[in-house]
């Protein structure tokens, strides 16, 4: 065989070889499982470029022994500052893995509530869309948040999830080089859930407090909502927002300084984040929750009296619902201070290691005002934020439905702190 034969036969096997090796990249196979004591598994990530990892490596999540749920007091996040300036920021800070998912006494409240509004509002609440024209589907990210959930979840919660795996292999969904799960149970609720077979957006929604809204790149380097199981979000609907970019999300939400302030900052941030980044930010609203006779008031009132899924007072009748019209409810007089509530999210964001899409997870808390006023420095601090309201961010919040009532009230309770001694100035929340 002559030398050039030689390199010819050599050059058609390294093309083969070269072409199984970029088909088996782009199927998305993983390296070979590392010892799970290293608690390592080298996914490959989507290839979307250096900006995100290549390799992820799961974070070591440290289980909470003797975790007691219905004791477990709900965090008070006050995510609020002294007046008189008002900063529209993306209000980002770094967090530990170990904070992805919080568990409190109401978790069976909201899974409850969850349930039912599945029940009754179907794809309204709970939707994966296909791929089409330079946006991918979102039933692979759905899927892959099912199992980080599940994962996650059964390690940091060992006394509220179980867990039952199949036999790892290769490419399968199982952290640290366990199998995949097969069914996760909630021991309070006894309930189980089969995630391979049961819709994985759905699942993903009740096993968490959380709504949640899934991210995809498109062709065009912009952003989609393609999944979510948005079920408690009070003052949007996902049937409003589902296939729109992170920028119509908002536009058309008429969110305050969008364009001029944010879009830009998210837009930078959504192309750079990274795998290994979570990433918390909170925000807050008040809401309204008549004790009013008339029985059309709010028609959910028999499994959500305090409007937690949808503010019926604040936003009107939610099928009637015009998008991004904000605190449209009907002309009553001004509510009792008892009647109003303060409404906070806390947001997680992070980038799936496997799709690259990227997930929001959205807790809300919803506590009566009336409850916070004993609070060291709390009514004066908050009647100063809301005194600091740019004109478009109260409009945005619905001000007009409680202004008054709130802070004819949260002064009179400030300057009984005051006059009681309370160190009102210097006492600080976690947020």
């Amino acid at each position: 065989m002559t030398v050039s034969v030689l390199l010819s036969v050599l050059l058609l096997l390294l093309t083969f070889s070269l072409s199984r090796v970029r088909r088996w990249w782009s199927l998305g196979n993983r390296l070979p499982i590392a010892k799970p004591q290293q608690k390592r598994s080298q996914e490959i990530a989507a290839d979307l470029g250096d900006r995100k990892s290549r390799y992820f490596e799961y974070p070591e999540i440290k289980a909470i022994g003797g975790f007691n749920l219905e004791s477990q007091l709900p965090i008070p996040y006050r995510p609020f500052k002294w007046g008189p300036n008002y900063h529209i920021t993306m209000g980002l800070r770094q967090a530990d893995w170990n904070e992805w998912i919080e568990l409190d006494n109401k978790f069976a409240d909201y899974h409850a509530l969850k349930a039912v509004r599945i029940q009754k509002r179907g794809d309204r609440c709970v939707q994966t869309l296909p791929a089409r024209d330079g946006v991918p589907g979102g039933h692979d990210p759905a899927k892959e948040v099912a199992f980080e959930l599940a994962e996650y979840l059964c390690r940091r919660y060992p006394d509220v999830y179980q867990v039952q795996r199949r036999t790892p292999a290769p490419g399968d969904y199982g952290w640290y080089g366990d199998g995949e799960i097969q069914t996760i149970s909630i021991n309070h609720l006894n309930v189980s859930y089969d995630l391979q077979e049961e819709d994985p957006m759905k699942v993903a929604g009740l096993l968490v407090q959380d709504d949640l809204a899934i991210m995809v790149e498109g062709s065009d380097g912009l952003y989609y909502l393609q999944a979510g199981s948005i079920c408690l979000a009070g003052s949007w609907r996902l049937e409003d927002k589902i296939g729109l970019p992170l920028r119509d999300i908002h536009i058309r939400g008429n969110v305050p300084q969008y364009k001029e302030k944010l879009e830009t900052s998210m837009d930078r941030y959504f192309a750079k984040l990274k795998t290994d980044r979570l990433v918390l930010r909170n925000n807050y609203f008040f809401q309204v929750v008549r004790r009013v006779s008339s029985p059309n008031w709010n028609p959910a009132k028999d499994y959500d009296p305090n409007e937690l899924s949808w503010s019926y007072c604040n936003m009107g009748d939610e099928d009637a619902y015009a998008h991004g019209i904000h605190g449209k409810a009907k002309d009553l007089p001004p509510p009792d201070p008892s009647e109003i509530y303060f409404r906070t999210e806390r947001q997680s964001l992070r980038r799936l290691p496997r799709t690259g899409a990227i997930l929001f997870t959205i807790r809300t808390y919803l506590t009566p005002v009336t409850e916070m006023a004993s609070e060291p420095g709390v009514p004066g601090r908050m009647a100063s934020a809301v005194r600091s309201w740019p004109e478009d961010v109260a409009l945005y919040k619905g001000q007009k439905i409680y202004k008054d009532s709130l802070l004819d009230y949260l002064d009179e309770q400030h300057e009984k702190q005051v006059a009681s001694g309370v160190d009102w100035q210097t006492h600080k929340y976690p947020y």
